[in-house]
C-alpha cells in the first residue's frame, strides 16, 4: 500500500522543477498589463511607457489592457483572480490604497490577493480652475468656497482617483463644503472643466499643464510638497494658503498573488532598469512625473502605510464611493 507515495512525491518533484524552469525561462509569450482606468489618464501613460521598454527588452509584447471602472476595482479584482504566472500584472494608482475604506466591500484583499512589484513613479497633482471662477490663489479659492457652500463643485475622474483623495484632503484640511462630481475617467472630467461645467479640478499636472499654459485653465498650486520644475511658477498648496498640505499622487506594478519570486525578482529588477534609462526619465519628467522604483517589500510598507494614512482622511471627510 505504500507503493504510491514514492511516485507522488517524485510527481511533485517533477512539477516543481518544471515550474522553476518555466519561470526562469519568463517571459516566453506575450504579457498582459492592467490599467485600472479609463484611457487618457496618468496610468495609461507610465504604463505605455512601461510596457514599450519591456517588450523591447524581452522580444514579447507587453499588451496594455484597459479595464476601467468602479474607482479602479474591476481592473483590479480581474488582475487578483488572474494566473499568478507572470503573466499579467496590474498598474495601480494612489486609490488602490484607498479604496478598501473608500468601498465598504471589496472583492478582493488590497494586500492579500497581490504581489508587489514596485513603485513606477511619483506624479504631481494640481489644483486649477476654470476661468469664471473668481478666484485666483489658493486662499482666495478657500474664502470663495466658504461663502458660497456647496455651490462650487469638483470634477474627478472617478471615486478613489487622486482628483479625488487631493480635494477630499484639501476640503478636510480647509473646512470647505465643495461638491463632488465624479466621471468614468479623466478625459470626460477635464472636458466639462473646460467648458466652464465644473468649477475645480485636482488633476495630475501631465493632464491639464497645456490647457494651463494656454489660459484655458487657472492654475493655482501643486499639491506636493516642493514645486514642480514642469509648472516652476505654480506655488506649493501649503505655501499658497493651507499650511501643511501635501498630497503625492504614486503609480505601481503588482501582480496576482502566488506568482513565483523568481518572476517578481526579474520583473522588479527589469522595470527599475527601465525608470532608470535617461529617455525615460526625461519622457517622465516632460509630463511632471518622476520615475521612482523599490523593492517589492518597500512597495509592500509603501501600500500599507498609505492604507493606514488615507483611512483617517476618508473617514473624517465622510468620502464614500458606494
Amino acid at each position: 500500500m505504500r507503493v504510491p507515495y514514492p511516485f507522488m512525491w517524485l510527481s511533485a518533484t517533477l512539477l516543481a522543477a518544471a515550474a522553476g524552469a518555466g519561470a526562469q525561462q519568463y517571459p516566453n509569450k506575450p504579457v498582459r498589463l492592467i490599467v485600472p482606468f479609463a484611457a487618457g489618464g496618468s496610468t495609461e501613460v507610465l504604463a505605455r511607457v512601461v510596457a514599450q521598454k519591456l517588450t523591447e527588452g524581452w522580444g514579447q509584447p507587453v499588451v496594455v489592457d484597459i479595464r476601467p471602472g468602479a474607482g479602479g476595482t474591476i481592473g483590479a479584482d480581474i488582475a487578483a483572480r488572474a494566473a499568478p504566472d507572470g503573466y499579467t500584472l496590474i498598474m495601480v494608482a494612489i486609490g488602490h490604497a484607498v479604496n478598501p475604506t473608500l468601498y465598504r466591500k471589496l472583492p478582493y484583499d488590497t494586500e492579500r490577493d497581490f504581489a508587489p512589484i514596485t513603485l513606477v513613479a511619483n506624479v504631481t497633482n494640481a489644483l486649477v480652475v476654470h476661468p469664471s471662477v473668481p478666484a485666483s490663489s489658493v486662499g482666495e479659492l478657500i474664502a470663495l468656497a466658504k461663502a458660497k457652500p456647496g455651490q462650487l463643485n469638483y470634477a474627478s475622474g472617478g471615486a478613489g482617483s487622486g482628483a479625488h483623495l487631493a480635494a477630499e484632503l484639501f476640503k478636510w484640511m480647509a473646512q470647505v463644503n465643495i461638491m463632488h462630481v465624479p466621471y468614468k475617467g479623466v478625459g470626460q472630467a477635464v472636458t466639462d472643466l473646460l467648458a466652464g461645467q465644473m468649477h475645480i479640478m485636482m488633476s495630475t499636472l501631465p493632464v491639464v499643464i497645456q490647457h494651463v499654459k494656454s489660459g484655458r485653465l487657472r492654475g493655482l498650486a501643486v499639491t506636493t510638497r516642493t514645486r514642480s520644475p514642469t509648472a516652476p511658477e505654480l506655488p506649493t498648496i501649503a505655501e499658497a494658503g493651507l499650511p501643511g498640505y501635501e498630497m503625492s499622487q504614486w503609480f505601481g506594478l503588482l501582480a496576482p498573488a502566488g506568482t513565483p519570486q523568481i518572476v517578481l525578482g526579474k520583473l522588479n529588477r527589469e522595470v527599475a532598469a527601465v525608470l532608470g534609462q535617461r529617455d525615460v526619465r526625461e519622457r517622465l519628467a516632460a509630463q511632471g512625473a518622476e520615475a521612482t522604483s523599490n523593492t517589492p517589500e518597500e512597495f509592500a510598507r509603501h501600500i500599507r502605510s498609505e492604507i493606514i494614512k488615507w483611512a483617517k482622511v476618508i473617514k473624517e471627510s465622510g468620502a464614500r464611493a458606494d
